[in-house]
Parts: structure tokens; C-alpha cells; sequence
């Protein structure tokens, strides 16, 4: 029972250097301009979705919309059961039932088409600009693992595991904190790219409307010892002009 106190008070620690809790469940949406870079896109045949656009993030709903997409004037709009492009008056284009299984047949080299692509992107930019909800949404469980030694800072080491209810990269990742109660890196293995080990890194963050909001990601090969492989540099995220709707 201690321990199971001790992790809410620490998941408590994190809602409250992100704004609180009382604030976040005030949150709707989160807008704001990114801009998207790395080898990983090129590498599944998808380069037209390096670039910029406007993302709307629908915080409690893991709804997400991009646009414009893949370097065309549509829009894509996410959900964990469907993803769709749409012309920017709603009319669909092409649309992609229970998309997370149209990944099992792929092998590591296989290329993402462009629907594949608006879910990864989708379930990834929720994940990034609501993360602290996450850690409090039914199913997901929380524990503490070894500290971690990064540069002359020491991390705590959250494990955390997700309930196939929420979409993201992997069922099993850990979270580093730092001192302030604020994630600075996360550890996965991108499941529908060949189980890739990951370390994504969080550099900076903006104060915005009451609310703490990451605005650089950046997201590299891990290596067997757990540290970045600097030069493998597979994404990178970049947000402005972030809005609390």
C-alpha cells in the first residue's frame, strides 16, 4: 500500500510541473505549429511528411488532425479506430479502418503508405502535447525502476505500462524525470517500425494558458546500454505558436 502511495503522489508531482491537474482537466484541445524532421520518414516512403503544418490535439479524446498533409492541401484526422485524409471542408478522400492491424504484415524495410503514416503521426503528436494526461487515463500503470545517470543529472526511472485503450508506440516504456517532476526522455521500442529501440529526448518547454508544453522532441536509436546513438537521428519535432483551446 506504501508503494502504491508513494507512485500517486509522484504521478501528482508530474501533473502539478505540468500546470496540475485541476488545469488539465479544464484542457480541450492543444494547437500549435510543428515542424517534422528525421531519417525515419524517407527510410518508410514517406518524405512528404517532413515539413510544417498546423496540429490540433483533442487532449481527452486522442483525436488529432494535421494539416496540410504529406505535402498536399489535405488534412489528416486521427483516432485510435480510423484514420482518413479530407480535403480541408471535411469531404474524405481515403479512409483506413483499425489501422494499428494493417502493420502486422510488414516487415522492418517495409514503406508506410500515406494513411499509415497520418496514424503513426497521429497517435504520436497526442501523445506529445497531452503527455501528463496520459499517466492518469484508466489502465495505465506506473511504477518506479532504477535511477539513471544522464550527463551530470540523476533521473528517476518510471515504468509504465499502456492498455491496448491507448495507441502509442509500445505497451511498455519508461519515463525519465527530472528534478523539477518533468519528463525529459522516453524510452520505447517502435512497435509498428520493427520494434526500433528508442530514446526520445524533450528540449524545452513553453508556458502556455497555465499549462507546461514541450517544444522540441528529438528521437534517436538506442543502443544495448540504453544510451542515444547520437547520429542516428530518427525524428524531430518541433512546436510554435501553441494555443490551449
Amino acid at each position: 500500500m506504501t508503494a502504491l502511495f508513494a507512485m500517486r503522489d509522484v504521478i501528482e508531482e508530474v501533473l502539478h510541473a505540468y500546470g496540475g491537474r485541476e488545469r488539465w482537466n479544464r484542457v480541450t484541445a492543444i494547437a500549435a505549429h510543428y515542424r517534422l524532421g528525421g531519417a525515419l520518414w524517407a527510410r518508410k516512403g514517406v518524405p512528404s511528411v517532413i515539413g510544417a503544418g498546423e496540429v490540433t490535439v483533442w487532449v481527452k479524446d486522442q483525436r488529432v488532425s494535421m494539416r496540410p498533409f504529406g505535402g498536399t492541401d489535405l488534412k489528416s484526422v486521427y483516432s485510435p479506430a480510423r484514420v482518413s485524409l479530407e480535403t480541408v471542408d471535411n469531404d474524405l478522400i481515403e479512409m483506413l479502418a483499425d489501422p494499428r492491424s494493417s502493420f502486422a504484415s510488414l516487415t522492418p524495410q517495409s514503406p508506410w503508405t500515406d494513411l499509415q503514416a497520418a496514424y503513426v503521426t497521429g497517435y504520436a503528436m497526442w501523445a506529445y502535447l497531452a503527455e501528463p494526461v496520459s499517466l492518469i487515463m484508466p489502465g495505465v500503470s506506473v511504477r518506479y525502476d532504477r535511477p539513471w545517470q544522464e550527463g551530470a543529472q540523476e533521473w528517476r526511472r518510471l515504468g509504465v505500462h499502456y492498455p491496448p485503450a491507448i495507441v502509442t508506440h509500445s505497451a511498455r516504456q519508461f519515463l525519465y524525470l527530472d528534478r523539477r517532476g518533468l519528463i525529459c526522455r522516453r524510452d520505447y521500442d517502435l512497435d509498428i517500425a520493427g520494434g526500433f529501440p528508442a530514446a526520445q529526448y524533450v528540449d524545452g518547454f513553453a508556458s502556455v494558458d497555465g499549462i507546461l508544453v514541450p517544444t522540441s522532441r528529438t528521437v534517436y536509436v538506442r543502443d544495448a546500454a540504453g544510451r542515444p546513438i547520437r547520429d542516428q537521428l530518427e525524428v524531430s519535432i518541433e512546436f510554435a505558436d501553441l494555443r490551449v483551446l
